[in-house]
Order: structure tokens, then C-alpha cells, then sequence
């Protein structure tokens, strides 16, 4: 995507718009709403895809079109296996991403934000953590959220794990009343 200025956001619009079409057509409106068929599986690797950035309009669309049973059990089974991927890419960054993280915090770019907001040091914590949350509870590109939380705070595996299941479930379970 050479000459464009944000390669990525554009790809993320693409699949969005390749999402709606592909979605909108019978034929591929029924292959994923054969998928219900597998039961709460399909459920899960929906909410697997909807985990990344890339592929959540994707899950988004297989959400809409499976049309679950039970739509709150449905909703926690996604949500599971949002969680579970999610935690795979905060471990990911927390091991890999730390150091570099560190050094971002020390940049004239970040000191700059921090001396514009002024913020008081917990309060720009507790916006942090609830951008990301926003972030992880829609089908927007969780990446960015879990790059905040892994590598901008403190927070605890387990603490995470909990936020981004109920979260997840609840995004999902929202898409499910669609």
C-alpha cells in the first residue's frame, strides 16, 4: 500500500467494507449461518476473531447471521474465546513489547501529551483503563487496548482476564440482540 499514509487503517476499512458485501450475499449470509450447526463452536471461534483487529468485522458478520438459541450463553462462549486469544497477544506484548514501552514513555512525544493533560497520575490511569475497555468491548482493533494495558500499567494477568471476558461477553452479547 505504498503511498498511502495509514496502510493499516485502510486495509481495516477494506475488510469492513469486503465484510458487509461478503455478508450481505445469501450464499455466504448461509454457509455462516450453517456454522450454527456446530453449535456453541462457532460461537467460540466467532469470538476468537473477534479478538483481532483484522478479523473482527468478519466475527462481527458470523454474530449476526449464526442467530444462536440461547443468546446470553452464546454471548459468554464468544466472550471465552475472546478472552482466551486476548490474553495470548497480552502475553505476547508483556514479554516481548516491555522494553520498548518503557523507552515510548520516555520520548519528548509522550512527556508532551502528559504535561498538555496535566493529568493527575491515578486519573490518567483510570482513563486509560477505561478507553481501553471501550476499545476491547467493541469490534474496533483490540491490539491497540491491550498494548495500553500490557505495557502503559500495571495491571495483573488475572485483573485482565476478567475485564476482557465480561467486556467481550458484553459486546457480543450486543451484537447478538441485533
Amino acid at each position: 500500500m505504498i503511498g498511502f499514509k495509514y496502510p493499516k487503517l485502510m486495509i481495516f476499512a477494506l475488510l469492513i467494507l469486503a465484510a458487509y458485501i461478503l455478508f450481505r450475499n445469501e450464499t455466504v449470509a448461509g454457509y455462516f449461518s450453517q456454522l450454527g450447526s456446530l453449535g456453541y463452536l462457532s460461537m467460540f471461534i466467532a469470538g476468537v476473531l473477534f479478538a483481532f483487529g483484522f478479523t473482527s468485522p468478519f466475527a462481527v458478520g458470523m454474530f449476526i447471521v449464526i442467530n444462536p438459541q440461547n443468546i446470553l450463553f452464546a454471548a459468554l462462549i464468544g466472550g471465552f474465546g475472546s478472552m482466551l486469544a486476548n490474553v495470548l497477544v497480552f502475553n505476547l506484548i508483556k514479554s516481548s513489547f516491555t522494553e520498548e514501552l518503557k523507552e515510548l514513555e520516555k520520548t519528548r512525544l509522550v512527556k508532551g501529551i502528559e504535561y498538555e493533560f496535566r493529568l493527575h497520575h491515578k486519573l490518567g490511569h483510570y482513563l486509560l483503563y477505561v478507553f481501553a475497555g471501550l476499545v476491547l468491548a467493541s469490534p474496533l482493533p483490540d491490539e491497540i487496548s491491550v498494548v495500553m494495558l500490557a505495557g502503559l500499567t500495571h495491571i495483573k494477568e488475572s485483573l485482565f482476564i476478567l475485564v476482557s471476558f465480561i467486556l467481550y461477553t458484553l459486546g457480543i452479547y450486543l451484537l447478538l440482540l441485533i
